[in-house]
């Protein structure tokens, strides 16, 4: 399934070579005001071009970390915007404070700016697409981030049985420094599967701004809800 971790700023340059090889980065396509800022958002969908399955023997040793224990299924606060997945599986809530972005085709995206146009905060959702399934989904995560942005991500925090409306999902909270301009972004992501669709949710923000940033992220990840 999806999740990204794609520099905004490449994301125009690389998404059509991505989807060419069917990988799983919903990459942001993303017109930023400042050529110098780019969110390495984990956000857009990442699908990885070779099953979990067959990768075991690349993936990373991962260490014990604590659980997303602040994530559990909420209903979005009043005044907070609200937009369907293309396929109609799923229903994104964002605050005031974002607006839509565009995004990959079948993706909502959502975004905070600051006032040099520079990201604060980033919102994506993308419909399943891979081979990514809640039981693989931290490894598949970590995975797709070290293969995207030929760095090592940290994880900081996973959690298996997360409650979403309408479903069930798994999450992890990473770090990580982009390949372009070596920008540094924390994400949640999460893969959510529903009676009928399966997706991925995926919340990013400056690593330096990320205390600030999480709770507005958290929030609107656990209002997402799934068909």
């Amino acid at each position: 399934m999806a999740t990204t971790t794609a520099d905004p700023a490449t994301v125009t340059a690389t998404n059509s070579a991505r989807l060419a090889r069917r990988t799983v980065t919903a990459a942001v396509s993303v017109t930023a005001v400042l050529t110098t800022v780019v969110l390495a958002a984990a956000v857009a969908g990442c699908q990885s071009s070779t099953p979990a399955a067959t990768r075991s023997d690349q993936h990373l040793r991962l260490p014990d970390v604590p659980a997303v224990n602040t994530l559990t299924a909420r209903r979005a606060p009043s005044g907070w915007h609200f937009v369907f997945l293309p396929d109609r599986g799923a229903v994104l809530a964002f605050p005031p404070s974002m607006h839509r972005v565009q995004g990959d085709r079948g993706t909502v995206s959502a975004a905070e700016f600051g006032h040099l146009g520079s990201y604060l905060l980033y919102l994506n959702a993308t419909p399943k697409q891979g081979h990514e399934t809640l039981r693989d989904w931290v490894q598949f995560r970590i995975d797709h981030v070290a293969e995207e942005q030929h760095t090592t991500p940290r994880l900081l925090a996973a959690s298996h049985g997360v409650r979403f409306l309408g479903g069930t999902g798994t999450c992890v909270i990473d770090t990580y420094v982009t390949k372009v301009k070596s920008n540094h972004y924390t994400e949640v992501a999460c893969y959510v599967q529903g009676k009928t669709s399966s997706s991925v949710i995926i919340g990013a923000a400056p690593a330096a701004d990320w205390a600030r940033a999480s709770g507005q992220l958290m929030r609107a990840v656990a209002a997402y809800k799934v068909r």
